[in-house]
């Protein structure tokens, strides 16, 4: 009687087995959306004179809406790599140029002014690389057998 007790108080504490589940990928695009927004207004204000906290200039302004709207409709969906590091950008060569350039721009100047922000974007973007690189392994261990 008195080990069915202490068992029913301690199962609690015991982990039961669960089925296996299944790792769903996470939906990165509102941050990474987010990101950007805030790397595009710090590089307007240093590169085009915008105060603080306004709109951006109509060059920005139509290159972020062009990015938001391709980012919607991105072919890779919420598996996307990050804008920086994809290998089929969705818009031409000069408005990809233009992104990167921006990008490029505002990068030490994100990790002064949003540093979590900037962490995090980096660090997804290496974990997504690794995730990468160790299924091209695989794949390639698979291929010599």
């Amino acid at each position: 009687m008195i080990g069915v007790i202490i068992l029913s108080i301690f199962s609690k504490f015991f982990s039961k087995k669960k089925a296996p589940q299944a790792v769903l990928p996470k939906n990165m695009i509102p941050k990474e959306k987010e990101t950007i927004r805030k790397m595009f207004g710090i590089y307007c204000q240093n590169k085009h004179g915008v105060a603080a906290g306004k709109k951006l200039c109509p060059k920005c302004t139509a290159l972020l809406a062009t990015v938001m709207l391709k980012m919607n409709k991105c072919p890779y969906g919420i598996t996307k790599p990050i804008c920086d590091k994809c290998k089929t950008p969705c818009f031409g060569t000069v408005q990809t140029k233009e992104f990167l350039d921006i990008m490029k721009g505002a990068q030490t100047r994100m990790f002064f002014k949003h540093p979590m922000m900037a962490m995090k974007h980096m660090l997804y973007g290496m974990r997504r690389e690794a995730k990468k690189e160790d299924s091209k392994d695989v794949k390639n261990k698979k291929d010599k057998k």
